[in-house]
């Protein structure tokens, strides 16, 4: 194996989706499983798809056409770009949108190619990233049903990703009391209330989903078993389904200090350190390039990680568990930073088992 390797286990990523769809199935709401903190690795979608997912949603194009041969809706999440309209068409069966100018040009490209591209219409309820203001999405949504090759689906909502807004019944309320007051209006029927991300879990854990939220977009929830409102372990599901691996090219006891004055480092910071005397100092051979260190904790409890460098993460092995020497390897959890710039650097091995 190559080094640094970001090695993930299908059979755990499959659990966690089987667990969350489970959930999710009880209160009548489908999972969308997303693919972008891994940039789609095929395996990932397979995984979702055998745990349950009905659909498979990314950020980007570049992963979406990743995904082209799968058989189930493809979502695209990231509001689309104008000049990405034919392609959005193209490998999008839907996508989420807030601009009535990029929705006339995909009607203008899903007209060139034949086709109705099915829209979700995405509805800020005050976490202020992507969304219609909530007081005028009855309106805009008269103005996309005009379109003669352009479907509205359904609504949607983005939460805590921004402003850190938890989902709750009350703003989740809002967003099923505004596609009800759509459907009346304009005698439409709308197949999808989009419910969130991994931080609206704790609303099917407690039983206070909206009865008409009918969909979610799970991605950190099933890759690491966590909820993001509050950051808690999801009961029955792994949290090391992902593992970073780093190989040590340096083993020496030296100072836990530098020695003369203390300019700025690599990356504009002044560094601070703790004078610990001499101590057993391990490098590996992954960096700042590669992962979000802040974001590993190593697997030996007795490691710490000192910092990192472009190129070179520095550990204090004193206290490890194992006796390390030169080439060994170290093992970390990722959270969800972590894993994100691990899945995306290309010096990144990437493995499945």
């Amino acid at each position: 194996m190559q080094y640094p390797a970001l090695i993930m286990d299908k059979n755990k990523v499959k659990h966690n989706t089987k667990v969350l769809s489970e959930l999710a199935s009880k209160h009548g709401v489908k999972v969308a499983g997303v693919t972008k903190v891994a940039c789609a690795w095929p395996e990932l979608a397979e995984a979702m798809i055998q745990g349950g997912a009905y659909a498979l949603a990314d950020s980007r194009i570049e992963n979406l056409i990743k995904l082209k041969n799968f058989s189930v809706p493809k979502i695209l999440l990231r509001i689309p770009m104008l000049t990405q309209a034919a392609d959005v068409v193209e490998y999008a069966d839907i996508s989420l949108n807030s601009e009535i100018e990029v929705i006339k040009a995909l009607n203008e490209a899903a007209k060139a190619k034949g086709k109705v591209h099915q829209i979700i219409l995405m509805v800020d309820l005050g976490d202020l990233r992507e969304g219609v203001w909530f007081v005028n999405a009855v309106a805009f949504a008269g103005e996309i049903i005009k379109l003669e090759n352009i479907k509205l689906m359904g609504l949607g909502t983005n939460l805590t990703c921004y402003g850190g807004v938890i989902p709750s019944i009350e703003n989740l309320g809002t967003l099923v009391k505004i596609a009800e007051e759509i459907e009346v209006k304009y005698g439409i029927k709308l197949e999808i209330i989009s419910g969130g991300n991994s931080s609206s879990i704790h609303l099917l854990q407690k039983s206070q989903m909206p009865g008409k939220v009918n969909q979610i977009r799970l991605g950190e929830a099933i890759v690491l078993g966590t909820e993001s409102a509050y950051g808690e372990r999801i009961e029955d599901t792994y949290s090391d389904a992902f593992t970073l691996a780093a190989e040590i090219v340096e083993l020496k006891e030296k100072p836990s200090a530098p020695i003369g004055e203390i300019g700025m480092d690599a990356f504009g910071g002044k560094p601070v350190f703790v004078d610990k005397g001499i101590i057993k100092r391990a490098i590996a051979a992954v960096g700042r390039q590669d992962v979000k260190h802040e974001g590993l904790t190593p697997r030996d409890k007795g490691i710490s990680i000192l910092g990192a460098s472009s190129d070179h993460m520095i550990l204090d092995v004193t206290n490890a568990e194992a006796g390390y020497k030169v080439g060994d390897i170290v093992e970390f959890d990722v959270n969800y930073g972590a894993l994100l710039a691990a899945a995306t650097s290309e010096y990144v091995n990437k493995i499945v088992k």
